[in-house]
């Protein structure tokens, strides 16, 4: 049986729930951007109008404004996007209980055994319909047999549209797109297809599997798959978890850090957050990954084994400085970092310990970290820490940071 899968993709999504919370918006280039002051400020999401205009994601805020001198610039309300995510989803939960987010204004849904409500683009514009009426948001929805094709033919006509790709009319369809339109192709990957001919989709689909994984290994056989329209990859249920892979935590600090001193309080602060969310999802971390990004926007990602398994911040802060003073060059000050715990197993699984590790230390310091835990449990998540993070960290002010003291400090 032929499968009708649908991508439904909510059109200019912060923008649109800003305008529509705010009707005098309507009709004016309107851009959510971070905070300047806060160093965030780049634009986030934009208005068909600002697109229109030249405005980008991603863009610099005074670059924005110099592009669209009539740009509105408002501020995110994250927990506003959530709840209107939400409430889209219980639309396509009428149709079918196989939906799969793709972020949070994406689903990719399956309506093979729907046929009740219609075939697939009936349900799409249905769909279509309640989400314009019911939630004032317009959504552009791609139909075929699979998800890469629904995903492509949600890209191609927007907004508030429905395209449908079938497997008889595909190639003539897609096959003359720039391959960049395919998911999983991106500006790497297009640069390299680029150096040897390959710039359409049906170019890579004409092209030898064999060659593509040479060349970009098993990504290559994917998107030889992919153009071809032979992907059958599912779409989970919506109560599907997907496997944590990693857990990290990162921050763009409000001042340039200038010396090692001040990265190694930024990095032991963000391991606090990962050690905490390591304990929840009851998972230890065999390595350590380092992000840095420099005050000319240049970024440097690095990483290490650890010795034995852990959910200690202290363990994982500390592999994350080493990895900084080894690899980072002070080409230029620091401007954001992210810790991040990966290759995760369960905290459950047992460990060899190597000879050269201080069993009897780590024991010390997982009792610590339990007390330390239940005290923050109990009286909130900065009721203790350590004494060298009570200084200026240049992170978001909230009143926490006063004078350095070592150890751990209770307040």
């Amino acid at each position: 049986m032929e499968r009708t899968i649908l991508h439904s993709d909510l059109n200019s999504f912060y923008a649109s729930v800003e305008m529509m919370l705010d009707p005098s918006l309507r009709g004016k280039a309107v851009a959510v951007c971070g905070a300047t002051e806060d160093r965030h400020g780049i634009v986030l999401a934009k208005s068909d109008l600002a697109k229109k205009a030249g405005v980008k994601t991603g863009m610099v805020n005074w670059e924005a404004k110099q592009l669209c001198k009539d740009l509105i610039m408002v501020p995110p309300h994250y927990d506003q996007y959530l709840k209107y995510s939400k409430l889209t989803q219980s639309i396509y939960q009428r149709y079918t209980d196989l939906i799969e987010p793709f972020g949070m204004d994406e689903c990719w849904l399956d309506v093979t055994g729907s046929s009740v409500y219609g075939n697939g683009v009936e349900i799409a514009e249905k769909i279509r319909r309640s989400c314009r009426e019911e939630l004032g948001l317009t959504v552009s929805i791609g139909v075929s047999y699979n998800k890469i094709f629904a995903k492509l033919g949600s890209d191609l006509k927007k907004p508030d549209a429905i395209t449908e790709i079938r497997r008889d009319t595909y190639q003539e369809q897609i096959w003359p797109l720039d391959c960049s339109e395919m998911i999983y192709c991106g500006r790497a990957t297009t640069a390299k297809l680029a150096k040897y001919g390959i710039h359409t989709i049906g170019e890579v689909a004409a092209t030898d599997p064999a060659f593509l994984k040479r060349l970009l290994g098993v990504n290559g056989v994917a998107l030889w798959r992919y153009a071809n329209g032979t992907d059958q990859s599912r779409v989970m249920h919506r109560d599907f978890v997907s496997p944590v892979k990693s857990i990290g935590h990162g921050i763009t600090c409000t001042a340039d850090l200038e010396n090692d001193e001040e990265v190694w309080k930024v990095i032991l602060e963000l391991s606090q957050d990962v050690g905490h969310r390591l304990r929840v999802h009851e998972l230890s971390a065999r390595g350590v990954q380092l992000f840095v990004r420099g005050h000319d926007l240049g970024g440097s990602q690095f990483q290490c084994k650890l010795p034995f398994k852990t959910q200690l911040p202290s363990e994982i802060g500390a592999a994350a400085h080493r990895l900084f003073q080894e690899r980072y060059r002070w080409g230029s000050k620091v401007r954001a970092v992210c810790v991040r715990a990966i290759d995760l197993v369960p905290q459950k699984d047992p460990d060899q310990l190597s000879l050269f590790v201080d069993a009897a230390r780590l024991e010390r310091r997982e009792r610590l970290e339990d007390a330390v835990e239940d005290l923050r449990r109990r009286f909130g998540k900065h009721a203790i820490t350590y004494g060298i993070l009570l200084g200026d960290l240049k992170m978001p002010d909230d009143g926490r940071h006063s004078v350095k003291m070592p150890g751990l400090m209770a307040r």
